[in-house]
């Protein structure tokens, strides 16, 4: 199979760089890569302009959408994924890292951008700045899509995983990209890229394709691109001094080959969880992937005394790693990657024998596979007895199953060790001795991009040495690379322009898409809470009515919140305080601005969501008059799961003066408000209002029913819910299906045409019962009048329905509005 690259929307074949890719476990021909041909300034131009464009203009809450529903459309097709990455050398262990890990960074993303960033193409980032007297000039810093294509050249050994962990910061960014896979597992990367084109989720020019050498495609990079490269630091240091890198302001993000250690700590001796867990995890990254990993320990830190302990316990645990073929079950570790890693890593761990003390060199018997024909290596373990003068294992690193054992004395010199590594994505401490682990950390800090922490506490659910997490930065100082990746939204600004904004509250408002304080506010008669997320609009106002608080309130709200400080209680001890009398409680402000700004009537507005920014500027004493200023700040969409209303969080401004117009608080509040249904309202006189232009000449755009039969059906599925349709009449519904079914009721989706009324056998055809269309009307709003009665009369009741089992009063409601809906569209009524 020759690998197509994905140039500018088009499947394209290289004409003559070709490079095979061999099976890693028996050796066999998989795929041919080739780039030879190919229009790189095309592809960058192309990303440029219509990736550029079309990712650009959606919104972030759209792009983390987007995100979402690219990982589950490769979720479900993830076994084809594993198929292919055995041949990669991957055991099931090894696979699920890189693809199901893979899959997970992108809903990591989605799941960030809903809860977190606007539904904006631009991210205002951080407070404005009055920089005027009086208010009138003020600054913020918006965050913009850099205008430009990002090239991303991956390493060989997470195929998947390596390609969706930049996508997913980048695509959410808004920036397109090139991805460059390693040629060797390319076939991997290609499997998966291949679906995610034809998911046809991502907008067009947002994602391309090189399968195999990268040829001269960094010449063509220019202001605003980006490239982001892992591999080795040389490479890398070359790829970053390359002309058209350098002069032109190109963003570099490299993440190279480290050093990284694992300390064993002073007081981790044998016997205890701590040794136990240091033996464990030091096996677990010299065998995960074979030790091909960036992450992967390289050198063993360990106290003197222990290094003869550590040594047979290590080795007993290396010598129970069953090695061999990945498809086998007993097989625990799989092989290299190819012959030429291969031989790169001999060629390493020659350079180690020169200096250090080979302790361990595994004679493992392979299972269903032999060292011939796969590229298999069994572990290796070096000892350094002299780490502070021997330097090859601090400069050296085999990228395979081998690690260096080495001793030290205190905590001076572990930290001391850790550091001549001269910069290390990852360095763990396992140990049970706080301040052990504080001395150490603080001081290996500087050289590292993570600190790891094992022990007896948090080792259940830990996620390893290892494994970079979406939520956390992925990067290292100094020979790791000096770049930052993923890091949770931290790891977007690589790909983003700040631009500083300047200009009036009424200007910066119309940018920023936030309400600025001393903006034009909106007044109407229409009370804010009573609009719907969609109809609010920023710079809603609301004016309260005044409220005067009396000693009463202040000595109620002390009873019963249980606050009695002196200052809203003792009048006595006011001496040398900043109150002139007993002063009412901060909470109690904010609880009667509340009490004036609240619409007490039923509305979209569902909850309170939260408070931040909470001030307060002047005492408000009895006799004071408070009244509110309410104004709609900020719009943010919410992505809702489960068996919540569809819904957006609004973030209100709330000024509190007093009688001489002095600010005496100010703070947000978050409200959960309800969006627009697109289904009608189960009220008597809408439907009759929808009914009365229904006619039997009706057209109808779907399905098979009269306007006639349409009605009676209505009236016939609303009767039984509230009637005594019985469970044991039907096939019994899953557990796990049926509530995904009764989950789908409460989001926006529509009954799609051709759904099966499951009361009508197979080959059954609907009858009439009712003389005509105007008798079957006027059933079907007296059944309607049935069942919004017994409802509110028996507001707990639920009753059964043959598709989504038993529902309650809320999930019957909803169902039948969709109903109704979906009946009234197929007759263009709504």
């Amino acid at each position: 199979m020759k690998l197509k690259n994905y140039i500018a929307g088009q499947w394209i074949d290289g004409s003559g760089n070709e490079i095979p890719l061999y099976n890693a476990v028996n050796g066999e021909l998989v795929a041919v890569s080739d780039t030879g041909g190919l229009n790189f300034e095309e592809a960058l131009h192309y990303g440029r302009t219509v990736g550029y464009k079309n990712l650009s203009s959606m919104t972030f809450y759209d792009r983390g959408e987007m995100l979402k529903k690219v990982a589950l459309y490769l979720l479900e097709r993830k076994k084809k994924y594993y198929d292919l990455s055995y041949k990669t050398g991957a055991t099931h262990a090894d696979s699920w890292v890189d693809i199901e890990g893979g899959f997970g960074t992108f809903f990591t993303y989605s799941g960030l951008a809903k809860r977190m960033l606007p539904n904006t193409p631009f991210w205002v980032d951080g407070d404005t700045q009055k920089i005027s007297a009086n208010g009138t000039f003020l600054g913020t810093h918006i965050l913009t899509p850099s205008e430009g294509v990002s090239v991303q050249i991956n390493a060989y050994n997470f195929p998947v995983w390596g390609m969706l962990e930049k996508l997913s910061t980048a695509l959410l960014a808004g920036v397109p990209s090139i991805v460059k896979p390693s040629p060797y597992g390319s076939y991997l990367t290609h499997a998966v890229f291949q679906d995610m084109i034809e998911s046809g989720l991502l907008p067009e020019g947002a994602i391309q394709l090189v399968c195999g050498e990268p040829g001269n495609i960094l010449d063509y990079v220019q202001d605003g691109d980006s490239v982001l490269f892992t591999g080795s630091a040389n490479t890398g240091r070359k790829l970053k001094s390359l002309p058209s890198v350098a002069k032109n302001a190109v963003r570099f993000n490299m993440e190279a080959d480290s050093l990284n250690c694992s300390i064993l700590g002073l007081d981790a001796k044998p016997g205890t969880p701590e040794f136990d867990l240091f033996i464990k995890e030091v096996r677990n990254e010299i065998t995960t992937k074979a030790g091909q990993k960036c992450t992967a320990i390289r050198r063993i830190i360990v106290p003197e005394n222990l290094i003869g302990d550590v040594q047979n316990s290590l080795s007993k645990a290396l010598d129970q790693t069953k090695i061999g073929n990945p498809l086998n079950r007993e097989t625990r570790m799989g092989s290299l990657v190819g012959k030429i890693q291969y031989d790169e890593v001999q060629r390493k761990i020659d350079l180690l024998k020169a200096e250090t003390e080979l302790i361990y060199d595994g004679k493992h018997d392979l299972v269903d596979a032999d060292y011939e024909s796969g590229s298999f290596m069994s572990p290796k373990l070096f000892y350094n007895d002299q780490p502070f003068s021997k330097n090859v294992s601090h400069d050296v690193e085999a990228f395979g199953p081998v690690s260096t054992l080495m001793p030290y004395k205190d905590a001076e010199e572990a930290a001391a060790l850790a550091k001549r590594g001269k910069g290390s994505l990852v360095g763990s401490i396992v140990s049970h001795d706080s301040t052990f682990v504080a001395e150490t950390s603080w001081k290996m800090a500087s050289t590292h991009g993570r600190i790891f922490v094992l022990n007896r506490d948090n080792a259940k659910e830990s996620t390893g040495h290892g494994s970079p997490l979406p939520t956390l930065m992925h990067g290292g100082p100094g020979r790791a690379g000096g770049g930052e990746e993923m890091g949770g939204l931290n790891g977007l600004h690589f790909f983003l322009q700040k631009t500083a904004i300047q200009g009036s509250p009424d200007i910066l408002t119309a940018i920023t898409k936030i309400y600025q304080q001393g903006a034009t506010q909106k007044f109407s008669d229409k009370h804010p809470f009573r609009k719907y997320f969609e109809e609010v609009e920023i710079g809603d106002s609301l004016e309260t009515a005044g409220r005067t608080v009396t000693e009463a309130d202040i000595v109620n709200f002390s009873n019963v919140s249980w606050d009695h400080f002196y200052a809203h209680t003792d009048a006595t001890s006011l001496n040398g305080t900043i109150f002139d009398k007993t002063v009412a409680h901060g909470y109690f402000i904010l609880s009667a601005a509340a009490g004036l700004f609240v619409s007490g009537k039923k509305g979209p507005v569902i909850a309170n969501y939260g408070l931040e920014n909470a001030s307060f500027f002047k005492p408000v004493y009895a006799a004071d008059t408070i009244t509110v200023y309410l104004t709609a700040k900020e719009k943010i969409n919410k992505g809702v799961k489960g068996r919540n209303i569809p819904s957006g969080v609004v973030k209100w401004l709330v000024e509190v003066v007093n009688q001489r117009d002095e600010i005496v608080c100010v703070a947000t509040i978050l409200t959960l408000v309800a969006k627009k249904s697109p289904f009608v309202d189960l009220k008597t006189k809408e439907i009759q209002k929808i009914l009365n232009n229904l006619t039997e000449n009706s057209e109808r755009k779907f399905g098979l029913m009269t306007p006639q039969l349409m009605v009676e059906h209505l009236e016939e599925v609303l009767r039984n819910g509230f009637g005594s349709l019985e469970p044991s009449d039907f096939p019994e519904i899953p557990a796990d299906k049926l509530e995904l079914l009764q989950d789908w009721i409460y989001t926006d989706q529509k009954i799609r045409p051709g759904a099966q009324y499951p009361l009508l056998k197979e080959g059954e055809e609907p009858q009439l019962r009712f003389k005509n269309l105007t008798e079957a009307k006027e059933n079907l709003l007296e059944t309607l009048k049935e069942f919004l009665i017994y409802y509110r009369e028996n507001a707990q009741a639920e009753h059964y329905h043959p598709r989504f089992g038993m529902l309650n009063k809320e999930m019957m409601e909803l169902f039948h509005r969709k109903h109704f809906t979906h009946h009234f569209e197929q007759f263009n009524l709504v």
